[in-house]
């Protein structure tokens, strides 16, 4: 018997200073079983930090051709593919020539997330965005993770503060652009 998706029920109040986007979110996902909980928690805050009109989370394995996160205009066209963890190069190559913005938000360690692309042909390589999530953060967001929750996330210079509804902690940590060498 196969294994089902968890749905999660997440209501975010976001002050994302940095771009002057806020907007109280109601979040509706699945986390696949085959899904690890740093992914998870990384797609949700990528979906905060990237959030706009059009924003939409793909269905996941079944549409292996899509991005994790996409962004698309009022026409339909795909006007940013936003990738999770962290893809292998010829992902991002074909990424790179479906939409004008790309942006990959990783959990892994950073230096390793960059060596797997040295040398590697990546359309449009230069304008690739990549982010890397503080671990520490991730670490203590994903011991946090409820089905059904609530927080509020402040941006700020790049800096991530989330504060829990419920225990009333909370948790900071830096997103770093990273770029190719």
């Amino acid at each position: 018997m196969a294994l089902t998706s968890t749905m999660y029920t997440v209501d975010v109040a976001l002050s994302d200073v940095d771009r002057g986007v806020y907007e109280s979110l109601s979040i509706k996902a699945a986390c696949h079983p085959s899904e690890t909980e740093e992914y998870f928690a990384t797609r949700i805050l990528a979906y905060c930090l990237e959030y706009k009109e059009g924003i939409s989370f793909s269905k996941g394995l079944s549409e292996a051709d899509v991005p994790a996160i996409s962004v698309r205009d009022l026409t339909g066209a795909l006007t940013a593919w936003i990738e999770i963890g962290s893809p292998d190069a010829a992902r991002l190559h074909k990424a790179s020539k479906a939409s004008p913005r790309v942006a990959v938000y990783t959990h892994k360690e950073p230096r390793i997330f960059l060596r797997a692309y040295e040398g590697e042909r990546i359309h449009k390589a230069e304008s690739l965005e990549l982010y890397a999530v503080d671990r520490e953060l991730l670490a203590e967001f994903v011991q946090r993770l409820e089905r059904r929750m609530k927080f509020a996330m402040t941006v700020t210079d790049g800096q991530l503060f989330l504060d829990f509804d419920g225990d009333g902690s909370s948790v900071s940590g830096a997103v770093e652009r990273l770029t190719l060498s």
